[in-house]
């Protein structure tokens, strides 16, 4: 069988602590270390198309709502402050990618929608984005695919 670092991490814990199920530091290892590769990757394919991982969320976001949203929708959608997401959206606000438009049932909001850039840049954005994951994914068959995602569901609604 073929061995990773993970492995090998395990076998050095079995011989200095046979005591301790370490189970839990491979299942757990391998996915710190699969979100470090992943990350890497897709913040270096975004760094190519000039975003920053949050702005690719940004205008993700509002690419699938398919609709004008407020800043306070996107702030919570993506777990930012408010101040946060205002220096985001101002920042593609400047670059063309995005426009504000006032509430029409609220002077104190606006909505956020994307410019005419912004939409061919989260669509190109958008395809190399999920050309990458699949690339990424490639070491699975669909059927594991779909088996890890029904695990990794599994544990997501019983942690967040």
């Amino acid at each position: 069988m073929n061995q990773d670092h993970v492995d090998r991490v395990l076998e050095q814990w079995r011989s200095q602590r046979p005591d301790l199920d370490c189970l839990p530091i491979g299942l757990v290892g391998r996915l710190a270390r699969m979100n470090n590769l992943i990350g890497a990757q897709v913040n270096a394919l975004h760094a190519r198309a000039g975003l920053e991982p949050v702005e690719f969320d940004i205008l993700a976001t509002l690419r699938r709502s398919g609709e004008e949203v407020t800043p306070t929708r996107l702030y919570q959608t993506l777990m930012l402050s408010s101040g946060a997401m205002s220096v985001r959206l101002d920042k593609l606000l400047t670059r063309g990618l995005i426009y504000r438009q006032p509430h029409e049932h609220d002077r104190r909001s606006c909505k956020v929608g994307l410019t005419d850039a912004g939409l061919a840049l989260i669509d190109s954005a958008m395809t190399a984005h999920v050309e990458n994951e699949q690339r990424l994914l490639a070491p699975l068959d669909v059927a594991q695919r779909q088996q890890l995602t029904a695990l990794l569901r599994l544990w997501l609604q019983a942690n967040e």
